[in-house]
């Protein structure tokens, strides 16, 4: 987070074992604002980026992983789930702040430090998509459960990526389906929020069989 302050940086580079030549990449509070302003509010992303991540790439077929500290609003499941979207892989990734933070900043990092240490440029709509995709999860969490809301939207998933729905009926059929295994009822208004999420996620260029 680029508003750190310097003994701030350090403490959290060592906090984080980073070795003394490890690649720094900043994350404005601007660039949060573009990712996340859409999906949440003004108040929520602050005036300042303070949560950070380190992101260290692992051997092929390693899979992702996330531990977390002093976050307080994205779990670890969501961060996995939103950057299974991004197309993150094989990476084990630590998110950290030096107060009590939502986290909704720190996917911003993470995916710009993997583009550059993964040499990979990840397209835009699909950057939006996983922040879109974790502040729907956070949200969805406050009534229905954190755990249950992860789960919820990597069932839809899974289902997208084996069968893609031809309409809007499949895809409500496999939202309810998921909601039905979990034992979670959706209100109106959940619902809509998540349908016009995946109609716009299923149309993405997302390698869905790494999904």
């Amino acid at each position: 987070g680029e508003n750190l302050t310097t003994s701030q940086k350090e403490t959290l580079l060592s906090e984080m074992g980073a070795p003394e030549d490890v690649q720094i990449v900043t994350v404005s509070n601007q660039e949060e604002h573009q990712y996340l302003g859409k999906y949440v509010s003004k108040a929520l992303i602050g005036t300042k980026a303070i949560s950070s991540s380190a992101i260290t790439i692992q051997p092929k077929g390693s899979g992702i992983s996330v531990k977390t500290k002093n976050i307080n609003w994205v779990t670890d499941e969501m961060y996995v789930n939103a950057l299974i979207t991004a197309g993150v892989k094989d990476a084990k990734i630590y998110i950290t702040a030096p107060i009590a933070v939502s986290g909704t900043a720190a996917l911003t990092g993470i995916i710009k430090a993997y583009e550059i240490s993964a040499d990979k440029t990840i397209p835009e709509e699909v950057k939006q998509a996983a922040n879109q995709e974790m502040v729907e999860t956070a949200k969805l969490g406050d009534s229905i459960g954190n755990k249950n809301a992860a789960a919820l939207i990597a069932k839809v998933k899974e289902e997208i990526a084996k069968n893609k729905p031809k309409n809007d009926q499949e895809l409500q059929k496999i939202i309810e389906q998921a909601a039905n295994e979990l034992n979670v009822t959706l209100t109106d208004e959940e619902m809509k929020r998540l349908m016009d999420f995946f109609n716009k996620l299923k149309d993405l260029d997302i390698d869905w069989n790494q999904v």
